[in-house]
């Protein structure tokens, strides 16, 4: 059918607004020999069969039940025959997944139906946010802003992946789409492209380390000596709400693929995804892993995976076999980020340790993996040296460990951009062996799905790999085949093929729905851990007295207005030049809510000789790959400094460019304790670690202040900065202002206990072993260990 022709058609169907859709209920057909579930069918753009009193799609339309059209099928032997009437073309279209946003209106965009359509496409990204308000279609993004998608309401959202649905149930096959994406039901004061969009309309939980936080305190309660028992237990119900609520809201939108959940380990404190993580200790990650396996997934069936029409959620894991201990904390989405490493010389830590939890998630049948960037330098596994290549390229990785060794039974989804972009290990300026010249991105392409990596993330091109099977670098049944088949098995398990279709209006309800708030804000409030908890006159600063005249900055007036606190706030408003509001001198308590981020690295230029072309100082041993030479400055590995483009010849991408993955400038990834922030170009902390210093000295009495931290990373508690002066210091992990204040005002008790240990000085950041939890091979070692957490006096 000609492609005019067929957008014709499935707009014509889509715009019947669901009339002619057959809709099968969950029925059952009876007989003195078994019993068969009915599971529920939907059509919009094929017919139905009936066979034996049930009901099955005619995917094909071609009048007759095919296998692969047979829901009483296993989803192994659906997928071997759906691949069997799969063309090249189509086969190659599965193993692509790329982002596919909404228009502002909520349709489906040209360059959406061109993914679906030409390059035979049925998994995406969905990055777009979901938000109670629609958004102004008045403004048109552009650039960077594009990649995020217009704003959705529920009902917008889950019309589009219907529609989206509609579209591909009308092609060929009618195989429907898989739509994932990155965590969205946290609060997120700093989101992030292809991390975490934020919650939006969504429930709002803490972020993974302060779920861990809460779990801790929840299964261990706190005591106001901080005690540390040595058999430190976590509540895993908790874990277990939150994941009810993950599946409950990202199934009723029609979502039903995550990227997540990181289950790397908080092992490097530089590391600037630390706040994606759920905590250094290996086995507690485990634990959270397998209960959000269990809660999102479901039990493990007879090929291995937690996947069936029950299941809300199939889970991505990331990043294998473990991405925490990047060399420097430096990350691999830069040039200068390649290096994973391993120098803990205690036997309990190292490559088993950080493989831990994904043991856990193949045990618990999670339905796919993800691979990073990083490049394992030195390493030795089992007796054998594991070659410096990125993980998704690598045999021994793939291959002989993870699916040989750990029996995993899913499917690899590499990392994005790893055939274009962040191919380590396999740049255009290395030789590939097998061509004698530069790397390609069709022989990246060969290397990943030779070893198994099965889907390339933000790849959106078949022509690449239909070349290869076409010149024998790959073959269709040896190579292509598999990786179509393991892919396909999740649609069929899932019950895609069948109903992938949502209620919309149901949508509406679902999504935020007010128990499911209540649910959130609960576990941000168990989330915060007290750190100290000083003395005003005989009495413990928190919680606060009743009627004291609080002096705020960093929280919204209301909240404390409304709890009966007399307040004056000393913030400036956004875009005002006035001088912050002084401490007033009768004032009893001075609450400050504090904010750490890197918006200067931002301005990051790889051909900039300011940032990008800064040259290396001594402190830092970096081997530019490229020559094999000490690195000069820090995007000399940046391809589109070091490539020899003739004139006239268009220069390639910068990869680091605004360093849009987070983190410092590489020079001030030390920067942990909170002076060194203050005096940073990259880093920034608000309200000013100045300010934060005056408020101390304007009150008087330094133990009359409580500060409240947000902890992205495990940032060092200096003397220097004074912070440790204060009255009452708080840690959080992603929580509102309501949360922290229920906790300061004495609403609820604090029950969090530290997901990770805090350095007590740089010196101890920049002395730990990458791979090992906490500071105990440090000079200084922690100020406040793993476990950690005050409760209030009784």
């Amino acid at each position: 059918m000609k492609s005019s022709t067929f957008i014709s058609t499935i707009a014509l169907i889509i715009g019947m607004g669901g009339l002619s859709a057959c809709v099968v209920s969950n029925t059952r057909a009876h007989s003195d020999t078994n019993s068969v579930d009915q599971p529920s069918v939907e059509t919009r753009a094929k017919p139905t069969l009936k066979l034996d009193g049930l009901t099955f799609k005619d995917l094909n339309d071609n009048g007759s039940l095919d296998p692969y059209e047979d829901w009483r099928l296993t989803p192994e032997d659906r997928a071997a025959d759906l691949v069997s009437r799969m063309t090249l073309a189509e086969k190659v279209g599965t193993m692509l997944i790329a982002t596919q946003n909404p228009e502002c209106d909520g349709s489906i965009t040209e360059d959406g139906r061109n993914l679906m359509i030409e390059q035979h496409m049925s998994r995406f990204i969905l990055r777009a946010s979901v938000t109670k308000e629609p958004a102004d279609c008045s403004v048109e993004l552009e650039g960077f802003r594009l990649r995020g998608g217009y704003v959705q309401t529920p009902r917008q959202m889950a019309g589009f992946l219907n529609d989206v649905q509609a579209l591909r149930e009308a092609s060929r096959l009618g195989i429907p789409a898989l739509f994932k994406d990155n965590y969205r039901n946290h609060v997120e004061n700093q989101p992030m492209f292809g991390i975490g969009v934020g919650a939006g309309a969504m429930s709002e939980f803490p972020k993974p380390a302060g779920l861990s936080a809460a779990a801790l305190g929840a299964g261990t309660p706190t005591d106001a000596a901080g005690t540390i028992p040595d058999d430190l237990q976590a509540d895993l119900a908790l874990i277990a709400d939150f994941a009810g609520v993950v599946g409950e809201e990202w199934r009723a939108l029609g979502l039903r693929g995550l990227y997540g959940y990181t289950i790397d380990l908080a092992t490097e404190p530089r590391w600037s995804r630390v706040h994606e993580t759920f905590s250094e200790d290996a086995d507690l990650t485990a634990d959270i892993t397998r209960v959000m396996i269990n809660t999102l997934q479901g039990p493990i069936q007879a090929n291995g995976l937690a996947l069936s029409d029950e299941t809300n959620v199939s889970l991505t894991t990331k990043h294998f076999p473990g991405g925490g201990p990047q060399y420097m904390g430096w990350d691999p989405h830069y040039t200068f980020g390649k290096s994973q490493v391993y120098t803990s010389d205690h036997p309990s830590y190292g490559f088993d340790y950080h493989m831990k939890p994904f043991v856990a998630a193949i045990e618990a049948g999670v339905g796919a993996i993800m691979p990073y960037y990083g490049v394992p330098r030195e390493v030795t596994y089992e007796g054998e040296e594991i070659a410096e290549e990125g993980m998704a390229f690598s045999h021994q990785i793939i291959t002989e460990i993870l699916r040989g060794q750990l029996g995993f039974a899913g499917y690899v989804n590499s990392d994005s951009g790893i055939v274009e972009e962040r191919s380590w290990g396999l740049e255009d300026f290395r030789t590939n062996p097998e061509t004698g010249e530069a790397f390609t991105i069709e022989d990246r392409i060969a290397a990943a799905v030779k070893v198994g990596t099965d889907v390339f993330s933000e790849f959106n091109r078949i022509e690449p790999i239909l070349n290869l099977v076409e010149t024998r670098r790959l073959d269709e049944a040896a190579n292509i085949d598999p990786a179509v088949k393991r892919l396909l098995v999740e649609q069929f398990a899932l019950g895609l093929f069948e109903n992938p279709y949502v209620d919309v209006d149901a949508a509406e309800t679902i999504i935020g729905s007010a128990e499911n708030r209540a649910l959130g804000l609960d576990v941000q409030r168990k989330s915060v851990v007290l750190l100290q908890n000083e003395a005003v006159n005989g009495e413990p600063v928190l919680p606060l007295a009743e009627g004291s005249k609080i002096y705020a900055l960093g929280f919204g007036g209301t909240d404390l207005e409304a709890r009966g606190y007399p307040v004056v706030h000393g913030d400036v408003a956004d875009g005002e030049a006035s001088a912050r509001t002084p401490v007033p001198e009768d004032t009893d308590f001075a609450i400050v809510n504090v904010s750490i981020a890197t918006p200067g690295s931002f301005g990051y230029r790889s051909q900039d000789v300011n940032t990008g072309g800064r040259e290396i100082s001594a402190q830092f041993q970096l081997i530019d790959e490229s020559t094999g030479e000490p690195q000069k400055t820090w995007s000399a590995q940046d391809p589109c400094v070091y490539a020899d483009t003739a004139e006239g010849e268009e220069v390639p991408e910068c990869l680091d460019d605004m360093m849009i993955f987070g983190g410092s400038f590489p020079w001030e990834v030390n920067n942990l304790s909170l002076s060194a922030i203050a005096s940073s170009q990259s880093w920034q902390m608000t309200p000013s670690l100045a300010d934060i210093q005056a408020v101390m000295s304007e009150i008087g009495d330094p133990s009359r202040v409580i500060i409240s931290i947000e902890f992205r990373n495990p940032y060092v508690l200096d003397e220097e900065s004074g912070i440790l002066e204060s009255g009452a210091i708080l840690a959080t992990f992603g929580v509102s202002d309501e949360a922290q204040l229920d906790v300061i005002t004495g609403k609820v008790a604090p029950v969090g206990r530290l997901p990770f240990a805090l350095p007590k000085t740089q010196a101890a950041v920049m002395e730990q072993a990458s791979d090992a939890p906490g500071y105990d091979e440090t000079r200084d070692g922690a100020l406040f260990p793993y476990g950690f957490g005050l409760g209030y006096p009784q």
